[in-house]
């Protein structure tokens, strides 16, 4: 995987103080499907701007909605943030509705299922609005835009590469992920595992188990593949919340040195748990870009300098120009490993 365009992009981040457990939002985000604005979307009239992740309260989410936010602010649109409370494939469709009733400019969504929200972004969509997935992708025909954090296959083997290289190339390895639905966890398992069987006949994948982006969940998950399997040399977990609770339950434990523990994280997460020697190395883009880029995707097709056709250029503030690619999608970067040797150099 390459590293350099994340390193690039990231020197311009602007320093998070810590990843607060409530969003953020220009006129204050709530979990109420109807405290969206209204926002104009045509002419000279503000483009309203509405962030729908997962769930709130999750620090990955915070980061990108304050990616967003900030890009709303520099092209005076209307910033907001809805959502659920719980990661679930039904959960974000009511917020879509009051959206959709509020006539807001773009919706920019994580999806928590493929389908399960797509005849509400339907309904989006032919009322004018524009739809930017991000993060987690629904089927294609659901959205305007996809964009994607980096390269499907690229995060899968990174991450492969750093449990591989953690345990020395074999034994037992389970994997923790997030819901059992979310589109982007369930593609890199799959890719793992192709990785693992193509390149590493030595690592076996003994389980997959689901923490549901929940940090006691995840904790608790983490708890019983220990205790399941006593042979288990490493748990990859491609999801933020999972890897935080799964270093957490390791740090405190006997198997704290002898378990490797890596996959997705934020620094400010697991700055932690790689300094008191838990985790070695863990990857990530920067989910704070993640967010700055799909506010100016959403603005993008809002004003109509692109229709989300492959091969549409937009210029998004600070990260420059970005081509849309085929289906619909627009890629940041590249991840970057995080290591006690550069981990203090970031901040989000």
């Amino acid at each position: 995987m390459k590293f350099t365009t994340l390193v690039a992009k990231t020197a311009t981040v602007v320093t998070l103080s810590a990843l607060a457990l409530t969003a953020c939002s220009s006129g204050g985000s709530s979990g109420d499907p109807g405290t969206a604005p209204e926002g104009g979307k045509e002419g000279g009239e503000q483009i309203s701007v509405t962030f729908v992740p997962k769930n709130l309260g999750n620090p990955y989410f915070d980061t990108s909605s304050k990616g967003g936010k900030a890009a709303v602010a520099e092209f005076s649109g209307t910033f907001n943030e809805v959502g659920p409370s719980a990661a679930t494939p039904d959960a974000q469709v009511s917020y879509i509705n009051t959206l959709t009733q509020q006539q807001v400019g773009a919706i920019v969504i994580s999806a928590n299922d493929p389908a399960a929200i797509c005849d509400a972004l339907g309904e989006a969509r032919q009322a004018g609005i524009k739809v930017v997935t991000f993060d987690s992708d629904t089927n294609p025909e659901c959205r305007d835009l996809f964009v994607n954090q980096a390269d499907a296959a690229g995060i899968a083997k990174v991450q492969v590469d750093m449990i591989a290289e953690q345990i020395g190339g074999s034994g037992e390895i389970a994997i923790l992920s997030a819901s059992a639905n979310a589109t982007n966890q369930n593609t890199w398992i799959e890719l793992m595992k192709e990785e693992l069987a193509a390149n590493h006949p030595d690592i076996t994948l003994v389980e997959v188990v689901y923490g549901d982006d929940d940090d006691q969940t995840s904790f608790d998950k983490t708890a019983a593949l220990i205790q399941t399997y006593p042979n288990l040399k490493g748990i990859i977990s491609p999801t933020t919340v999972g890897i935080a609770a799964a270093a957490r339950y390791v740090s405190t434990s006997s198997a704290k040195g002898k378990l490797a523990i890596t996959g997705l994280g934020t620094p400010n997460q697991m700055r932690e748990y790689v300094k008191d020697g838990t985790v070695k190395e863990f990857a990530l883009w920067n989910p704070e870009d993640l967010g700055y880029l799909s506010a100016y995707a959403a603005k993008s097709l809002v004003d109509g300098t692109i229709k989300g056709a492959e091969g549409d250029k937009f210029t998004a503030g600070r990260l420059k120009e970005y081509t849309v690619g085929a289906d619909g999608v627009v890629l940041l970067g590249d991840p970057f490993r995080f290591n006690a040797d550069n981990i203090d150099q970031f901040d989000f």
